[in-house]
């Protein structure tokens, strides 16, 4: 019995290395690895918007069409990239705890390395093979916490979207030409004014010098939250 791939997600069995039956012809130049490698290396070094089939073949020395017989589509190079990209996770450390806090800091050292990944569609749960390492990692340190399934998808769930939006902070911060809030003018211009326009809380927060653009320790602050929160829902079960 063979599979039918016509119903499946872009990408998703080119992934797992299920390559189209190859049709007569000449031997293809090209192989799915070239073409993703290349792809990376235009993310890396000139951005998501760099990636297209169209560069990509320019590069390699063949035609745009030429492409079609081993991608059927841009987002189909997009899964293929994306997946390459992320790699694997690392060794996770004994204990639940201590394995999120390895695990988120692998994906914020991840987004910070290749921050082209957050502009790539979200289009559905993970089904890549890289992309489930990821998954399964955690996934396995969550199972000790005797939580449910469903729970431990959830505890999954926010722990990846507080680390893409950590990153996705941390990248526009760093890109930003703009003068940091708390830059000595500003706060002589603000205080004045919220003195007399009534923010005593945030008055109090300026001039104590807690106001400012710089996450300094705020990633493990807010993490230290969520982790916290999952030991109270472990205590509840």
């Amino acid at each position: 019995m063979t599979e039918d791939h016509g119903e499946l997600p872009p990408g998703l069995a080119l992934s797992w290395g299920v390559l189209p039956v190859q049709r007569r012809g000449p031997k293809p130049a090209l192989s799915i690895e070239q073409i993703v490698a290349t792809g990376i290396e235009f993310g890396d070094r000139d951005g998501f918007e760099a990636i297209s089939l169209q560069r990509i073949a320019a590069h390699l020395g063949v035609t745009t069409n030429a492409m079609y017989r081993y991608v059927r589509s841009k987002e189909e190079l997009i899964v293929l990239v994306n997946d390459k990209a992320v790699g694997l996770p690392p060794e996770l450390p004994e204990g639940w705890r201590p394995a999120a806090i390895a695990w988120v800091d692998a994906q914020v050292k991840l987004y910070a390395e290749r921050p082209w990944l957050l502009d790539v569609p979200i289009r559905g749960a993970p089904v890549t093979p890289n992309q489930l390492r990821w998954v399964e990692a955690m996934l396995t340190a969550l199972s000790a916490t005797g939580l449910s399934q469903h729970d431990n998808l959830g505890c999954l769930l926010l722990l990846s979207g507080y680390v893409r939006n950590y990153a996705s902070l941390a990248r526009q911060l760093g890109s930003s030409a703009d003068a940091p809030v708390q830059a000595e003018q500003v706060g002589r211009f603000l205080v004045p004014r919220l003195i007399e326009g009534g923010y005593p809380t945030l008055t109090s927060v300026y001039l104590n010098q807690e106001y400012e653009d710089g996450l300094d320790d705020d990633l493990e602050f807010g993490l230290a939250r969520i982790l916290d929160g999952i030991d109270v829902l472990i205590a509840k079960r």
